[in-house]
This record gives structure tokens, C-alpha cells and sequence, in this order.
């Protein structure tokens, strides 16, 4: 068995090019189950977020199992492969159980240290769980990668006072505005983003927020949490007017199409003297054509990275101290799935004294007679499993346990040889 992640990020490709990619959660389950009936995939999990697209995979041979993984993705985005090869990075067992637990603790974002990630590996997490990709590999190392991810936040300052993408957006629109106090803002979307987002700009001292979305019913949920803001809220309907009448636009909904498009703003007469719009959804709210506007300035997650920099130094510090704990957590992983060779060994030993104990068990039974056999079948039953299970006890629990490859491996050859259990095929054994 293989591990394998396949997947690309921001640090591979452009945000025109994870959105081809980018896969919305309704349609989790659908290529969960497609991945799941490749020949040489046993596990899936999909991790798809505006930064990120990464499959992890439990493969029975690694070179197969890629070659799977990446024509779904070529398949799925009308790509061809050479030109996802350009972008693609693919890790292995360790490398790639590394790079979970960096993800999950937030080492590996665009804003360094950033909490969302943590709450989108958990439900990637769930819906492997949901749709039957996960299996007992992947299950304990998603368990591990978020275990490890809050130990970080826990023993590291890591993410206090870190920011989110909503924040930094919010923090580049103060340096293209400098004074967002006076400033007509909307948003477009009702969801954690928009949340976030009106979070930080009530920070920045924002009187007036429109809250743009199809349902109105989630956007009064949103504004019911922040009950000491002016916030008005709108639907698609009134997008028009809405943009007439503002001077910033953030845009973060889970739309797969534009929302704002050059139809639309062509449409609207009567626009501010410039018009900035911020959009950090993947796939993109606003159609990249809209910058073509002259009065109109377009800005997306990758244009981030002028507020990422100035995070990222002083965290610095903080991640080689994450970086410290996750080696910790690495060890374990090492640990766990050296003793996963012992477990052939272990299953053909129980399976070996399993054959010896129904075949002893039946002549003895016909020795001692229908009459007794059914008044003391069961006794007889339980009295000789239980002694088979107290003989395999230790030796199984002892190989287990031990983290010592080389002697491991000596004992399951020592096993494999004094009990003849290579013979040991479809739950029979030629000796018997």
C-alpha cells in the first residue's frame, strides 16, 4: 500500500488555474466514488478550497495510482496533462502524510498560521467519511493530521492574531483606500468569508455594510450576529443598483460561474468615479474581463500576497517551533504504520490456529456423541477459542509493539518459518 497526494495550490499554480480545478462540495461524493473505481485506488480523500485542490490516496501501486489521480483531474477540468503537469506536485508516504499535518496546522497557507484550514481538513475529513473513501489508513491519518494541527495552535502562538484571507483582503483595501470609514462597501455572499469579512471591517471602523445574497434568510442569520452594525441587506435582484452605489465590492460566495460580469457592469449607468472590487472566491465571482473597465479596478486572492509578506516574517519563528512539534507527530505517524507489516503475519497465525482449533474440535465432538454436543456445544466452543486467544495473545501484542524494525522483522520471518504459515492460503492450510 501507497500513500500519494496529488494536488496543487497557490505556491503552483495561478488562481485562473486552481479555479478549473476547484471542486464545490456538492460534487464531493460524486468523484470520491469516480477516484474510488480506478483499479489501484483503495482510499480517497478530496481537500478543495479556494487555495488548494490536494487528493490523498491509498493506492496499491504508486506509478498506477498517480497516473489515475491525475487523468480525473484532466478529465474533470477539460485539461490536458501536460498541462496540468505543469502545475501539479505529487508527495509520497511520508512526504506526503508531512504535508497534510503542515496544511492542517496552517504552515503551508497563503496567510501563514490562518484558522480556516483547519475547519476545511475536518470536513474533508467528514465527507471521506460521508461518501466511503476513507478507510483505515486515511482515517488514522486525518485523525493524526488534526489532532496535530491543534496541537500547534495549542503549544505555538502560531495563530494568534493571525489573519484569515476575508482579513487580508480587508487589509489590502486599506492600503489601495488608506480610509475605509467613509467608504460605500458591499459583499456579496452570506457565508463564513462574509462573516469574517464584516468582522474585520467593523474593526476598521465601518459604519454602513449592504450584504448581497440569493437567500435572505441566510443573510439575516449573518446579520443577526452583529446586531450594533448598520448592515442592509439585498438580494441578486438589486445587484445594479447596489454596485451604483458603491465604492468597494468584496466577493466571496461558492458560485462556479462570474456573478459579476462585463454585461453587467455595462449595464450600470450610473458607477462611482472608480470602483474597486476585491473578489477572494475560487472559482472567481467577478469575470477577470471587468478590469478592462477603466473606472473599474479588479483585485483577486493572489493579489494577497502583498499583505501575506508582511505576515509571514513575523511568524517566522513561530513555524520553526510548529515545524518541531509536527517531526514529533511524523515519528508517531512512523511508528504506526511500521507495525501495520506485522499485521499479514498476525492474521495468518490467528487463522492458522483457527483451522487447528475447528478441525480438533469437530473429532472430539464426534467422539462424545450427539447428546452432549447439544447440551454442551457452546461451552466446548467458547473453552477452545478462549484458550487459542490466551496462547496469541502476547506474541501478537509484543510484535505490535515492537518499534524496532530490524527485530520485527526478524520475528515475523522466525513466525512465518516455525509455524509453516506461508501455506496458509484461502483459510487452508496443505499440513492439516
Amino acid at each position: 500500500m501507497n500513500i500519494i497526494v496529488v494536488g496543487l495550490s497557490h505556491k503552483t499554480a495561478p488562481v485562473e488555474f486552481r479555479e478549473k480545478l476547484s471542486i464545490p462540495k456538492v460534487r464531493i461524493g460524486e468523484a470520491i466514488r469516480e477516484l474510488c473505481n480506478y483499479s489501484h485506488i483503495e482510499e480517497v480523500a478530496i481537500l478543495s478550497t479556494c487555495n488548494r485542490l490536494e487528493i490523498y490516496l491509498l493506492t496499491s501501486d504508486t506509478y498506477q495510482g498517480i497516473r489515475e489521480a491525475t487523468q480525473f483531474l484532466a478529465d474533470s477540468s477539460d485539461l490536458s496533462l501536460s498541462e496540468l503537469r505543469q502545475h501539479l506536485f505529487i508527495l509520497l508516504h511520508q512526504d506526503a502524510v508531512m504535508h497534510l499535518m503542515r496544511v492542517t496546522a496552517g504552515l503551508d497557507s497563503l496567510i501563514l498560521g490562518e484558522g480556516q484550514i483547519l475547519s476545511q481538513v475536518k470536513q474533508c475529513y467528514q465527507l471521506g467519511q460521508q461518501y466511503q473513501g476513507i478507510g483505515p489508513v486515511l482515517n488514522y491519518i486525518f485523525k493524526q493530521a488534526i489532532s496535530a494541527g491543534k496541537r500547534v495552535r495549542t503549544e505555538t502562538q502560531i495563530s494568534t492574531g493571525a489573519v484569515s484571507i476575508s482579513s487580508a483582503a480587508v487589509e489590502l483595501a486599506q492600503i489601495k483606500k488608506q480610509d475605509l470609514r467613509l467608504a460605500k462597501i458591499t459583499i456579496l455572499g452570506a457565508g463564513k468569508m462574509s462573516r469574517l469579512l464584516v468582522q474585520h471591517l467593523l474593526s476598521k471602523r465601518v459604519k454602513d455594510i449592504n450584504i448581497v445574497n440569493r437567500s435572505t434568510e441566510r443573510a439575516k442569520l449573518l446579520v443577526d450576529q452583529f446586531k450594533e452594525a448598520n448592515i442592509n441587506i439585498y438580494t441578486f435582484s438589486d445587484l445594479k443598483n447596489v454596485l451604483e452605489n458603491s465604492d468597494i465590492v468584496f466577493t466571496g460566495t461558492s458560485s462556479q460561474e462570474p456573478i459579476i460580469t462585463p454585461e453587467l457592469i455595462a449595464d450600470c449607468k450610473n458607477l462611482p468615479s472608480e470602483l474597486m472590487l476585491f473578489d477572494i472566491a475560487v472559482p472567481r465571482n467577478v469575470d477577470p474581463n471587468v478590469a478592462q473597465f477603466e473606472n473599474i479596478k479588479v483585485f483577486n486572492v493572489d493579489d494577497l500576497k502583498v499583505v501575506v509578506s508582511q505576515n509571514q516574517q513575523t511568524r517566522r519563528k513561530m513555524a520553526k517551533a510548529a515545524e518541531i512539534l509536527l517531526e514529533e507527530e511524523l515519528a508517531a505517524f512512523s511508528i504506526w504504520w511500521s507495525s501495520l507489516e506485522a499485521i499479514p503475519t498476525i492474521n495468518k497465525l490467528r487463522e492458522k490456529a483457527e483451522i487447528i482449533r475447528v478441525k480438533e474440535l469437530e473429532k472430539a465432538i464426534s467422539r462424545l456423541g450427539n447428546e452432549f454436543v447439544s447440551d454442551h456445544h457452546e461451552i466446548v466452543e467458547s473453552l477452545t477459542r478462549g484458550i487459542v486467544n490466551k496462547i496469541l495473545h502476547d506474541p501478537m501484542v509484543q510484535l505490535r509493539a515492537q518499534q524496532d524494525i530490524e527485530i520485527r522483522g526478524r520475528a515475523l520471518k522466525i513466525l512465518q518459518t516455525l509455524f509453516n504459515l506461508d501455506t496458509i492460503k484461502n483459510g487452508v492450510s496443505p499440513t492439516l
